[in-house]
Order: C-alpha cells, then sequence, then structure tokens
C-alpha cells in the first residue's frame, strides 16, 4: 500500500485525487476532467495499474487556442498493493471522477465460503424446477 500512496504523492501537482482503505478494498478517486467512459483505458498488468485517458474537447464556433494549457491525455501508472485482488477491480466514471475499487485478500490468504444448509433455504428461492410440492408423492 506504502508503493501506491507514494506513488500517488510523485504525480503532477495538477492530478487531484482521493485514495480511502477500508477493511475490504481500496478506493481510489481520481478526477479527469472531460474523461469518459468511452475515452478512458484501465489495465492491471504484473501488479500494476495503467490509467490511459483522453479529453474530449471541442472547438466552440471558429475559436483557435492561442494557447492550450489544459492537457488532453491522462497517463499514469501505478503499483497495486499486495494485498488487492486486481482480478476483481470495479470501476466506474461519472462527470469527470474516475472510481476505482481494489477488494482485498483476506489477512490470512483464506477466502470464506459460507455453507448453507438445504433446509434451512426456503423454497421461494429456488427455480421453478427445483421446487417441491409437499403434497406429491416421492
Amino acid at each position: 500500500m506504502s508503493a501506491l500512496r507514494d506513488a500517488l504523492r510523485d504525480l503532477s501537482g495538477d492530478v487531484f485525487f482521493d485514495l480511502l482503505e477500508s477493511d475490504e478494498a481500496y478506493l481510489l478517486v481520481v478526477d479527469v476532467p472531460g474523461v469518459t467512459a468511452d475515452s478512458i483505458d484501465l489495465t492491471i498488468e504484473d501488479g500494476t495499474l495503467y490509467v490511459d485517458a483522453q479529453r474530449e474537447k471541442d472547438l466552440p464556433g471558429d475559436y483557435q487556442y492561442l494557447e492550450e494549457n489544459r492537457s488532453l491525455l491522462f497517463d499514469v501508472s501505478l503499483p497495486v498493493p499486495d494485498d488487492a485482488i486486481a482480478a476483481d477491480a470495479s470501476t466506474s466514471v461519472d462527470r469527470g471522477v474516475l472510481e476505482l475499487t481494489l477488494p482485498k485478500q483476506a489477512p490470512d490468504g483464506k477466502t470464506t465460503i459460507e455453507v448453507v444448509d438445504d433446509e434451512d433455504r426456503d423454497t421461494h428461492d429456488l427455480p421453478e424446477s427445483e421446487e417441491t410440492i409437499d403434497d406429491e408423492p416421492r
């Protein structure tokens, strides 16, 4: 986690972000003004998160740029925390704010699977083909 925090601190001062952590996941929130879901690519490979985005800008009317100070490209590489499950990452972008959730592995590396007794299952949760009718002989 400290490698991710350090990498975020090393980003340009023009990049605004929040990094949050819960017991279950990390949440990275990054401002990417002008970026839509179609203009951003996220890839996780070999423990590194790659964020490539391109701002969509249209010139109004007959205007031309005299000076352009808002970058069109956002290209960042960040280390993924060792305890994150990269394959289960989820993301969304809304009005220029990217949210990336990286679930964490259990501290001991184990995954607990809930076991439910068939007798405890309510028949309305079963597909029609599995419902039982008590009045019919078996």
